[in-house]
């Protein structure tokens, strides 16, 4: 297989003005900080983004006004912001759209775009608000079970443009290896129609024999050496959060 291996600014190339992207950790760990930095310097516009539970990565392409659509659960900071001050600020102000979504609804959609069916099923969310809006949408849609003829929410495959992951290890062919927790990363690998891995070393393929990659090569439209690539963020096990950095940014900006 060819190597995938390309330049920062190559890389963000690939990511496209009104693409659908999500990113790699979450809140204040392991974003892949130094891709949005680049995507931020690129200019790229209209981005719907689409995640979990973001924070940091999100905070800085809200506030460079990269961001016309979010479909996210949550969005933290940990104990430094109960609502981060950009999101708060442009939701309250309409300037980006939002759906609000559901951890297990999300995870359900990134899940069946993963394993390449077009819907999953998911309970707990009927009575909701969340269910009408998502239907107009068409995103979601309430279906009678037909093994207990209860109602059941269906949610359609999230299938992202672009996944930006930032790992510890990977090959030039995309191998990538994540250590410390997942969260929703090889589900987002395998659902987006692209994949662009960051990484903090880059391996010989060789490093792979014998040993299964939490992202496969086969799903890796390109591979990125930057270390330490997620700061401010933290890297389990190379580095903590730059709490400092994080102060800072939510004092000035």
């Amino acid at each position: 297989m060819e190597s995938k291996l390309m330049r920062l600014e190559e890389a963000v190339e690939l990511v496209k003005n009104g693409d659908s992207v999500t990113i790699s950790g979450i809140s204040i760990h392991r974003n892949p900080m130094a891709f949005i930095y680049a995507l931020v310097k690129r200019g790229v516009k209209d981005l719907y983004f689409i995640d979990r539970e973001p924070g940091f990565g999100l905070e800085i392409l809200l506030k460079y006004g990269l961001v016309r659509k979010l479909r996210i659960a949550m969005s933290t900071l940990e104990w430094f912001s109960s609502i981060p001050r950009h999101f708060r600020k442009m939701i309250e102000e309409r300037e980006v759209e939002i759906l609000e979504d559901t951890c297990g609804a999300f995870i359900a959609g990134i899940r069946a775009g993963s394993f390449g069916i077009p819907f999953m099923p998911v309970k707990g969310i009927i009575g909701s608000d969340l269910v009408k809006m998502y239907e107009r949408e068409g995103t979601w849609k309430v279906i009678e079970d037909p093994f207990s003829g209860e109602k059941i929410v269906l949610v359609k495959a999230i299938n992202p443009d672009v996944a930006i992951i930032h790992v510890n290890k990977a090959d030039e062919e995309g191998n990538a290896e994540i250590l410390g927790p997942l969260y929703e990363d090889e589900y987002k690998a395998k659902a987006s129609k692209k994949v662009i891995i960051t990484a903090e070393e880059i391996v010989p393929r060789s490093y792979f024999y014998g040993r299964r990659p939490t992202i496969n090569g086969e799903y890796v439209s390109a591979v990125v050496h930057v270390p330490k690539g997620a700061e401010p963020t933290s890297m389990f096990p190379y580095y903590d959060a730059d709490y400092e950095k994080i102060i800072e940014f939510l004092e000035h900006f």
